[in-house]
């Protein structure tokens, strides 16, 4: 667990550079060109192939690592480098042909997707998205380099990925903000190859070696596909869910997009931030663990793993929910971003955060699932997921417009999460959830009382945001750090095991140092 935590840590800091960057990206964009109909057109250009695509190359990444897991461990190193490429070779036949179909039926696409775009709006969508279809085979092939350099345990280099992938779409922004937009969607094409030619030389140095072999036939690939087929609906739920705020968004008129996506972004940056950044170092462990469910190691794992999460994504959420109107307003409120824009943001960011801890949660018990080869359970849920989405989305859009839209996915998250539990019960009898549940409890506690005096204080500097805007996001920080000095000391005191254990982490590496500092000293 140690070593989970240290790795974890590493991981943070420079995911958190990785978004600092993409939040950069997403600022310049909507100063740029505000809650527009360009706007509108790349979002939904953009999210068209990484969709379409995304959601199988994350399938196969998926299941990737435990598949190898198990080549490796019955046939041989040799034999799980011939399985990967021939895994790649599969995908790149794939997603080549899915872009040809894509750029064919563009139009269709767009359609789907975007239902009310008419016009010089629904045309520039086609044209930007018959470029962007090319880009599913670099979706796909990156999301594999960074399983493999998972498998190897060099989680950093997949988390550096976005800097190069962020910057290039900032310059694209910038550039094409000069006259011609089409620089935006080219920059972007060259954005998702980045991502890929980045990993490739450290796979390389880290055993990975391509070649040109093709064997559809191989039983590993027919068992990949078995579990595959499941994985796309339960990896895809999310995104499908996201698909259909979009379509819907979409009859709200201009703008409606760009916000729900500046709030979804935001929500993006937290399960990102916090649950990918674990889920990229604990997968790989699961999947090794996995081969015996009823291992004590297994159980401890998930447990600790789960609590992690609960620790830090719950007090997180609550802050989204209480200082929604400041972030969005620090974030993005800029050029043609206005303050319409900033309060119907705000809203739908509100009402995501409500589902921000479960979807955290259900995360990391999907790769539990996913590691044990169960690719059914978080597939059915999924489902289920999908259409309480749906059934939400067309009520609440009716009495809360876009705030409906997003309330609708914080729902359907918290169906799921229940679902899940409860499976997961089934599956492992015993697997700490009592301690779980003690663990939620004492946070949800911490976390509101945090709230509460965040929200009061905040409400005590906000007329500084008319006087001085720099004093207030001062202000602002101070208020944020408070209160998150006020959850740790709370938790401290609420006798949580993992809370000990990165504790005693931190107290062992303080008093290294200090040693160390007076060996320095001595020899001096």
């Amino acid at each position: 667990m140690s070593k989970i935590i240290k790795s974890t840590a590493i991981l943070f800091i420079l995911t958190i550079i990785s978004k600092v960057i993409g939040f950069c990206r997403e600022t310049i964009l909507v100063s740029t060109y505000g809650a527009s109909m360009i706007s509108d057109v790349y979002i939904t250009s953009m999210k068209i192939p990484m969709t379409l695509f995304a959601i199988i190359a994350s399938a196969v990444a998926t299941t990737f690592i435990p598949k190898f897991y198990e080549v490796e461990k019955n046939e041989g190193s040799e034999c799980a480098l011939a399985f990967s490429n021939n895994l790649i070779n599969i995908v790149i036949i794939v997603s080549l042909l899915l872009s040809i179909l894509g750029f064919v039926f563009a139009q269709h696409l767009v359609k789907l997707f975007a239902m009310d775009f008419t016009g010089e709006k629904f045309d520039l969508t086609v044209k930007f998205t018959r470029i962007l279809v090319f880009t599913m085979t670099f979706v796909g092939l990156s999301d594999i380099m960074t399983g493999w350099l998972q498998i190897k345990e060099k989680y950093s280099i997949p988390a550096l990925i976005g800097i190069p992938y962020n910057i290039i779409i900032i310059l694209s922004i910038i550039i094409s903000s000069k006259g011609n937009v089409m620089i935006l969607v080219l920059g972007s094409f060259m954005a998702v190859l980045s991502k890929f030619l980045f990993q490739l030389p450290f796979a390389y140095k880290n055993g990975y070696k391509y070649k040109q072999y093709l064997d559809i036939k191989d039983d590993n690939i027919k068992s990949i596909i078995l579990l595959l087929m499941p994985v796309v609906v339960g990896v895809g739920a999310t995104q499908i869910n996201s698909v259909i705020d979009s379509t819907l968004a979409s009859t709200l008129g201009d703008g409606m997009i760009t916000v729900l996506n500046s709030a979804s972004r935001l929500q993006e940056f937290v399960t990102t931030l916090f649950i990918t950044t674990i889920v990229s170092v604990i997968y790989p462990i699961f999947s090794r663990l996995s081969n015996d469910e009823d291992s004590s190691e297994f159980k401890d794992i998930i447990r600790k793993s789960l609590n992690i999460v609960i620790l830090i994504i719950i007090p997180v959420s609550v802050g989204a929910i209480v200082l929604a109107n400041p972030i969005v307003k620090i974030l993005f409120e800029r050029g043609k971003f206005d303050s319409n824009a900033t309060i119907m943001t705000a809203q739908a960011l509100r009402c995501y955060a409500i589902g921000i801890s479960a979807s955290g949660i259900t995360t990391i018990l999907n790769r539990i699932f996913y590691s044990m080869k169960d690719t059914k359970t978080p597939m059915i849920n999924g489902v289920i997921s999908i259409v309480v989405n749906i059934i939400f989305n067309l009520i609440l859009i009716n009495f809360i417009g876009h705030m409906g839209l997003a309330l609708a996915t914080s729902i359907s998250a918290l169906v799921k999460l229940g679902l899940m539990f409860r499976k997961l019960k089934e599956r492992i009898a015993d697997f700490g959830q009592d301690l779980i549940l003690k663990a939620f409890r004492k946070v949800m506690i911490a976390s509101t009382v945090m709230g509460v005096v965040v929200c009061l204080m905040n409400s005590g500097i906000n007329h500084l945001s008319i006087i001085n805007s720099k004093v207030y996001v001062l202000g602002l920080f101070l208020v944020i750090l408070i209160g998150a000095l006020l959850y740790a000391f709370m938790i401290m005191k609420m006798n949580i095991e993992e809370v000990k254990i990165i504790l005693d982490k931190v107290t062992y590496k303080i008093k290294n140092k200090n040693v160390e500092a007076e060996d320095i000293s001595q020899g001096i």
